[in-house]
């Protein structure tokens, strides 16, 4: 059983998907998040979309930076990664523009204060009101903050994202087809909408990157931040402290890089060349193997041109000692989006990520197969999944 097992988490969600199995898959079962008719007014060339989503256990992370730096404007970074969870989940269909956001916040008030809550809070409006500048339209309607910890040890940072969208307009991955090249747009880096290097660690395989990561410094100091039932071989078994430099970045800011959203570079993309996007995927819970869930065929998916993994990745796999196989599935190590395209298009998009600063390049390709299948191909392996 992998450390991520032991630790009561799953990169696959395998029971959550069991429970959910005999639920309506929605008006297109292969696209990125559930499309239902429009019952809000009846219309049949109009969609209604729902997503829930948050920033997960990194949120303990932000409560250990903060408690160790004194930092608190680290809890901006969680309030961005709860939106962009969402925000990235639903462009992956297409929607870009006139969202609405509620947000839901559980802390345990004992730990948690209410100037916690109030860059948590800010900072979700900060965000919406710096997408505004790229035409990215999201509506903050308040939401639930609710005091329960009888329920949570510090805090969860979660919201849900709504949309009303045109049919025309969606992006379904039904037409996903061999041929198609696979155009990875980069996790880390610094684009020209961010302020600071962005690690490329997302808001997924956190509960894995900060045991494995962070000593028993963390688990005799902040016993709040982990399930005491757990076995202490589990609990904060690396090497580090938050503070700790590699490759002139610290480890914390690493681990809370606040998640990069695609939206601005989205936006141009569906202006300037919609039809040339047969699938969108954002890889987060299931890493590079996410894509498999959402191929409308028996297809093969071959990557063999991923990227170099950046810095962060390097340090959860040497702290952990995982094998790459278990690396590229919990987390998405190096590119968080992908675009399914004829290769003539892909060209213009990798230049359009360009001037926003951000690396991009064909990655892999779709081939004709007798199942579904992906094959990816880094660091001398082959790993099939």
């Amino acid at each position: 059983m992998s450390l991520y097992s032991q630790r009561g988490v799953s990169a696959q969600k395998e029971e959550v998907h069991k429970a959910t199995e005999k639920l309506d898959k929605g008006l297109y079962p292969f696209a990125f998040c559930k499309i239902y008719p429009d019952y809000l007014t009846g219309d049949d060339n109009w969609v209604n979309l729902m997503h829930a989503d948050g920033a997960g256990t990194k949120s303990i992370l932000a409560y250990l930076y903060w408690k160790e730096t004194g930092d608190i404007s680290v809890w901006k970074g969680i309030a961005q990664d709860a939106i962009v969870m969402n925000l990235d989940d639903l462009l992956c269909v297409g929607i870009h523009d006139n969202l609405l956001f509620s947000s839901t916040i559980d802390r345990n008030k004992k730990l948690i204060p209410g100037e916690v809550l109030e860059v948590i809070i800010n900072g979700t409006q900060e965000f919406f009101d710096e997408l505004k500048q790229f035409g990215v339209n999201i509506h903050f309607l308040g939401g639930e903050t609710a005091d329960v910890g009888d329920v949570v040890r510090t805090i969860a940072v979660n919201g849900t994202m709504t949309a009303r969208w045109p049919k025309q307009k969606l992006v379904t991955n039904d037409k996903i087809q061999p041929g198609d090249v696979i155009v990875g747009f980069a996790s880390y880096g610094q684009t020209v909408y961010e302020t600071a290097y962005n690690s490329g660690i997302g808001s997924n395989g956190l509960t894995s990157a900060r045991h494995d990561v962070l000593g028993k410094y963390y688990a005799q100091q902040f016993k709040e931040s982990y399930e005491n039932a757990l076995s202490d071989e589990v609990v904060y078994i690396g090497p580090h402290r938050m503070t700790d430099t590699v490759d002139g970045y610290a480890v914390g800011q690493l681990l809370l890089s606040p998640t990069r959203t695609y939206a601005p570079l989205l936006k141009q993309l569906f202006d300037h060349h919609f039809d040339a996007i047969h699938g969108l995927i954002h890889c987060s819970g299931g890493g590079q193997t996410k894509c498999m869930k959402y191929l409308p065929g028996n297809f093969r998916i071959v990557k063999d041109n991923l990227f170099e993994p950046p810095v962060i990745f390097r340090i959860i796999q040497q702290a952990s000692g995982s094998d790459l196989r278990e690396m590229y599935q919990v987390f998405n190590m190096g590119h968080r989006l992908e675009i399914f395209t004829p290769e003539a298009s892909a060209a213009a998009m990798i230049q359009t990520a360009a001037t926003l600063g951000m690396e991009a390049k064909i990655v892999g390709r779709v081939e004709a197969g007798s199942k579904k299948e992906l094959i990816l191909k880094t660091a001398g392996e082959e790993i099939i999944y």
